[in-house]
């Protein structure tokens, strides 16, 4: 037999395998960009409520994450990288899209993206990848039992699991795997938890199988689109056992709160102080002592450094493979969490550090610039322009972010000279319903609270930890104004470019 008859033979196989599977067959070359090179592969890695200073290595030394410190050393990485809105659902939309929340529809939890909104895996659909998601999406309510209903996304491939909830019979196929492995996921003892359970069992290492197995069946028939959405580190707090055991809470620092600071902020931190958006759940901070503090945030940092090891090993597949120097590598988060500082767990109407900036790492080795980390003020809103202009295709008229292509070749140092974020009536438990938004700039931050009068504003020079609130101060009325026209201006830049004109009268 021939070397020929056996690339015949190969390849039959190959097709035979990928059809078992349910995948796509095109016996076409794939498709390639205008100038004639390959389109990239992109395998997009994002957890759920991660804040940015969670790498050890590059921010966070009481932390193990060996496997991001590798992928940075290759990656360019975005030290100031912000979400468009602090809870999951608007900020999915937003960065799907490359759209504003207000603008998608989709502003709060609870809610539905407009049925006629693009994401980003549809328009790469249309240019000929084949698009395949693991765990969460997030673009239609999910609560009480609602099985989330899918706009035309793009995704070929839809493995769903929401969270680490078993509520929708026979649709969160993590919980149905555990079934069908004769696993008993453990009933919970509270919000923060140590789970009995080997880690391979996790809804964190299945996420990763699922991702392995689609990156090595679309091999010989790419580009392809994998988008893993790990549920954790989002609580409630419940990394595998093995990992929290590997902490040591009295070596973790406590959270960043100073008594009092909320006195002078928007009522809604107050209501949060003690607890309401827990819903009861243990973290009134009133009645919690350093001890608990410092338990929380371990079991944070457990969940995180499995995320590491499993991303350790998802990359290692990715390379085994043969792909990894056509796959754009994207490892981010869809907002971040509270974690005790400013005395306030979870996440909220409001716009600190530790809630809105995540961490935002890109790898293509070859074109992007490797070690390169940039300052640069970043949108989340900014990734689908920037995965378009990777694979070659053009930006719909409606995308209102801005590619980051040429930060990421290194051919600029800055992008933008503000972030835009709001939130508008975006959760729920708060009277009246919190109406806000916000712009930071290198310097400062606002934030304006429409209908109670009230506004945050930061010196981040002064005061990165966000603790004084300048509002109210006499002496700042003159930052106050240039911040609160900054913050009009963005406001109105974000209004939806569509429908397009087509007449000038």
């Amino acid at each position: 037999m021939n070397r020929r008859e056996l690339f015949k033979l190969a390849l039959n196989a190959q097709i035979a395998a990928v059809q078992r599977r349910g995948q796509r067959v095109s016996y076409a070359p794939p498709p390639r960009r205008t100038d004639g090179q390959p389109m990239p592969n992109i395998l997009w890695i994002c957890t759920d409520q991660q804040r940015f200073d969670t790498i050890g290595g590059l921010n966070n030394p009481h932390i193990r994450t060996p496997n991001l410190q590798k992928f940075i050393d290759q990656s360019v990485t975005l030290t100031h990288a912000f979400v468009q809105n602090p809870v999951c659902s608007p900020s999915r939309a937003s960065f799907l899209t490359g759209r504003y929340p207000h603008t998608t529809g989709l502003r709060a939890n609870g809610q539905r993206i407009r049925e006629g909104e693009r994401l980003v895996t549809r328009i790469l659909a249309d240019a000929g990848y084949e698009c395949g998601l693991v765990g969460k999406l997030h673009l239609s309510p999910c609560a009480n039992g609602r099985v989330e209903q899918r706009i035309d996304d793009g995704y070929h491939q839809f493995t769903w699991s929401h969270d680490l909830g078993d509520i929708w019979p026979g649709k969160n196929m993590w919980r149905e795997w555990l079934k069908s492995k004769g696993v008993k996921w453990p009933d919970a003892p509270g919000p923060v938890w140590g789970v009995p359970i080997e880690p391979k069992y996790t809804q964190t290492a299945w996420c990763t199988d699922v991702a392995i197995q689609f990156l090595r069946a679309q091999r010989d028939f790419g580009p392809w689109l994998m988008s893993v959405n790990l549920f954790q580190p989002h609580h409630p707090f419940w990394p595998a056992k093995d990992y929290l055991d590997r902490q040591d809470p009295g070596k973790t620092p406590p959270p960043a709160y100073q008594p009092g600071e909320l006195d002078s902020k928007p009522v809604y931190q107050r209501v949060d102080h003690r607890g309401a958006y827990a819903g009861g759940a243990g973290f009134d901070c009133e009645r919690m002592d350093e001890a608990a503090h410092r338990r929380v945030k371990a079991a944070y940092h457990a969940m995180i450094e499995h995320i590491d090891d499993e991303f350790g090993r998802l990359l290692k597949a990715l390379e085994d493979s043969g792909q990894a120097d056509n796959t754009v590598v994207i490892f981010m988060s869809d907002h971040g969490e509270m974690l005790g500082d400013h005395g306030i767990y979870l996440k909220g109407p409001y716009f600190y550090e530790c809630a809105m900036r995540v961490p935002l790492i890109i790898r293509w080795p070859g074109q992007y610039k490797a070690g390169l980390r940039s300052d640069a003020l970043v949108e989340l809103v900014d990734l689908p322009p920037t995965l378009l202009d990777a694979a070659g295709v053009p930006a719909p008229k409606g995308m209102q972010g801005r590619s980051l292509t040429r930060l990421l070749l290194g051919e600029t140092a800055e992008h933008r000279d503000s972030v835009y974020m709001e939130c508008y009536d975006s959760t729920f438990l708060y009277n009246p319903p919190p109406m806000a938004a916000t712009v930071r700039t290198r310097r400062h931050r606002i934030s304006y609270y429409h209908g109670i009068d009230q506004g945050e504003l930061y010196d981040l020079q002064k005061d990165p930890h966000e603790f004084r609130n300048l509002w109210s101060e006499p002496n700042s009325r003159d930052v106050r104004e240039e911040m609160m026209l900054k913050l009009l201006a963005r406001m109105t830049e974000t209004i939806d470019p569509l429908p397009d004109r087509s007449s000038p009268w």
